[in-house]
C-alpha cells in the first residue's frame, strides 16, 4: 500500500507552522522538508518522524517503528494527533531544530 497524495497535502498543510514545508516523492512514499531538512517520512499513509532526543522529550512517551522494511526506528504519531496542527507543527519544529544542517549537494559535471 502507498501513501496518498492527500495525506501528504494534509500534512504539510497542518505542520506549516514549523517553517518552509516541502515534500518529495521517494521510493514510492514521501519525505517530508522543514526549512530544507528531512523530519519525517509518510509511508503507508503513516507519519513517521526523525528520531531526536528533543523530540522524545517533546513527546514523552513514544512508539517507534521502521517506516519501511529494515528502516532504523523512527517515532510513530498516531493518526489522531495529526489534527492538531499547533502541537505537530510544534513536533516538527523541535526536530527539525535538532537535526545538522543538511550537506551541500555536489555538483553534477
Amino acid at each position: 500500500m502507498s501513501t496518498q497524495q492527500r495525506t501528504v497535502d494534509y500534512l504539510l498543510e497542518q505542520t506549516a507552522g514549523a517553517g518552509s514545508m516541502t515534500a518529495r516523492k521517494m521510493f514510492g512514499e514521501y519525505g517530508l522538508y522543514c526549512d530544507g531538512k528531512v523530519v519525517a517520512f509518510v509511508c503507508d499513509d503513516q507519519l513517521f518522524i526523525k528520531p531526536t532526543e528533543a523530540g522524545r522529550a517533546w513527546l514523552g512517551e513514544v512508539t517507534e517503528a521502521e517506516a519501511y522494511p529494515g528502516s532504523k526506528m523512527y517515532f510513530l504519531i498516531d493518526g489522531d494527533r495529526w489534527d492538531d496542527a499547533d502541537w505537530l507543527a510544534a513536533l516538527v519544529r523541535t526536530t527539525a531544530d535538532a537535526l545538522p544542517e543538511p550537506k551541500p549537494r555536489a555538483r553534477k559535471a
